[in-house]
């Protein structure tokens, strides 16, 4: 069985990761598990593709086995893609989810509904000793909300709804946002690349 594992110490995407990986008879371990001496990976680029293979990468170097990362974040078009890969420090480091949550709404302050759209992003990159650099993508369109709404979720959640629904992420029950989450679709895509990689191999 191979060891794969994960740049996150998140249990709960660990666990969404693990059941896709299960199904190609892949073993998850998470990184503290693993034995990685904790550090923090500084994220300097520019995209979230750019910053998931960095921290795939960081993991990597170490264990010399196949390793899974991903980046996330919200980008607003009235910011023109603010907050992007910044999406966790947005109010500064140190700062808190509230923190950014306010300092959104304030730079929102009189930008009318219509002009309110965004997005949630996830990529997720996984890398292989032979070489191999899975890059999955995954993104839900929706606006931000000029009060908060719910208090599940994380992050900028409770900003957030999803084109086409009524209530916010942070509203939502874990399963119903897990649906339609822009993780859910990066892991869907992941799965797919991960399938195609095996019946490339298998034709070898």
């Amino acid at each position: 069985m191979e060891r794969v594992i994960v740049a996150s110490q998140n249990r709960g995407k660990i666990r969404e990761i693990g059941e896709i990986l299960a199904k190609f008879g892949m073993e998850t371990v998470a990184r503290d598990d693993a034995g990685i001496p904790p550090f923090e990976v500084e994220e300097t680029g520019e995209t979230f593709e750019e910053n998931s293979y960095l921290k795939a990468k960081a993991i990597f170097d170490i264990a010399h086995t196949i390793t899974i990362a991903d980046d996330s974040g919200i980008e607003v078009d009235a910011l023109d893609g603010r907050p992007g890969v910044y999406s966790a420090r947005y109010a500064g480091e140190g700062c808190t989810p509230a923190d950014n949550n306010r300092l959104l709404l304030e730079q929102l302050q009189g930008v009318p509904e219509e002009k309110r759209t965004g997005r949630f992003v996830s990529v997720i990159t996984m890398l292989f000793p032979d070489g191999w650099v899975l890059t999955a993508r995954g993104e839900v369109e929706g606006h931000i909300l000029t009060e908060l709404r719910g208090e599940g979720g994380f992050g900028y959640d409770p900003l957030f709804l999803p084109d086409g629904e009524t209530e916010s992420f942070g509203e939502m029950s874990p399963e119903a946002k897990n649906r339609i989450s822009h993780r859910g679709k990066a892991l869907c895509r992941l799965e797919e690349m991960i399938r195609e990689r095996h019946l490339s191999m298998d034709t070898v």
